[in-house]
């Protein structure tokens, strides 16, 4: 190869090699849609707390739901908009990463062929390059090019180094994208599960009252009264100790213990009871739970959902409880149909005899009074005798389940 060639060659890809690298790409901040919900949902909160620190009444009760209502529908809002932005930069994240691939694949290019001509370059003798470039002016000329092209592939290399650590930022951004992608979508479904769950605790207010602020009471004081006599009967069976190792579970599902250490002292709902001490229908529920399938599903998962209690008590259970995908409702029903049918009932029980239950059992089979239970207070309390411990004539509630 003539030698100017050569060196005309390596000039060109001096200018390639001149290409640095794309910036970064980064990821969009908020749009002004998103910060414009994100206000919505502060007021509404702001709202919901007013309402919240005033005299309970139906009217009251009604106007927090509906604010309620309103931010889960504010947060479904802001969540399909941030879903859409996160689309347009994971597209704009793709790209970058196509266009360093590109990049990349061009300086790898370069310096292949740069190292093969400075090779060839060096090794030609002197003589041949003076036959080359006629002179020796053009020969000194001719060996400074060279060397300022040897200067330079220190650079070309550095930013290749550059190119390829964008490269990698990119691929992780990409990738944490992703993630928060699927996380969304994950919220999302959360969201819309809560509003059709508010909506449905509305609804369900508002027949249980029939638009009565004396009903409103009366279920708000029947609340209250069941609560304290949650623990009013733990009290007589020796008081709300903790207990350790109770959990046990089987082809039935688990049996679990509300005074477990576990649980035992984690509040209900943010409010001053606890499971421990008035948890009973909570663990109830999260074992009927397990026994449909539902094996994750344990006292903290029911009580970490603010929607699962009443809206005029926090403390109170509602009908309906939501779990790991699925709805359960309790329901009046008679006792021994439903065991005779394989499926467990919630019975109330009266221990110091008055009209409303002051703790709830579990009933997982028998007939004719002769049942066996899981009792959530009683330590070991997996599989036991109902009679041992409780009268028949003592059961004031009846729950057949309903799951979906």
């Amino acid at each position: 190869m003539p030698f100017p060639k050569l060196l005309y060659g390596m000039m060109v890809l001096v200018v390639i090699g001149t290409l640095g690298a794309p910036k970064a790409a980064r990821a969009q901040e908020a749009t002004p849609a998103v910060d414009a919900l994100q206000k919505q949902i502060d007021d509404l909160k702001n709202k919901i707390s007013d309402l919240q620190g005033q005299e309970k009444t139906l009217t009251n009760q009604i106007a927090v739901m509906d604010s309620q209502i309103k931010l889960t529908e504010v947060k479904i809002e802001a969540t399909k908009e941030a879903i859409a932005q996160l689309a347009v930069d994971i597209d704009k994240t793709k790209q970058k990463i196509d266009e360093l691939d590109v990049t990349l694949t061009s300086m790898a290019t370069v310096l292949i062929k740069r190292i093969a001509a400075t090779y060839e370059a060096e090794k030609m003798p002197v003589f041949q390059f003076l036959a080359d470039t006629g002179t020796m002016e053009n020969y000194v000329r001719q060996m400074s090019y060279l060397k300022a092209i040897q200067a330079h592939d220190k650079q070309l290399m550095y930013t290749a180094q550059v190119t390829q650590n964008s490269f990698q930022d990119q691929k992780q951004l990409l990738e944490a994208q992703k993630k928060k992608q699927d996380d969304l979508q994950k919220q999302l479904i959360g969201y819309t599960a809560n509003l059709n769950q508010q909506k449905s605790q509305k609804n369900d207010l508002l027949t249980q009252t029939r638009g009565s602020e004396a009903n409103y009471a009366k279920l708000l004081a029947q609340a209250q009264a069941q609560l304290q006599n949650f623990r009013a009967f733990v009290n007589s069976q020796g008081g709300d100790q903790l207990l350790s190792n109770q959990t046990s579970c089987d082809d039935w599902g688990c049996y679990y213990n509300q005074r477990d250490s576990q649980w035992g002292p984690i509040p209900l709902n943010n409010t001053h009871y606890t499971i421990a001490s008035d948890g009973c229908l909570l663990t109830d529920v999260a074992m009927v739970f397990t026994h449909f399938g539902h094996r994750s599903v344990n006292p903290i998962t029911i009580n970490s959902n603010p929607d699962n209690f009443a809206s005029y008590e926090p403390a109170w259970l509602s009908k309906t409880v939501y779990a790991d995908g699925a709805t359960l409702t309790r329901i009046s029903a008679d006792v021994d149909g439903e065991l005779n049918a394989g499926r467990p009932v919630i019975v109330g029980i009266s221990y110091d005899g008055g009209p409303l239950p002051d703790h709830f059992v579990t009933l997982i089979s028998g007939s004719n009074g002769n049942y066996r239970m899981h009792d959530p207070y009683l330590k070991d309390g997996h599989n036991v005798p109902f009679t041992d411990h409780y009268s028949v004539k003592s059961i004031r509630e009846i729950n057949k389940i309903q799951i979906q």
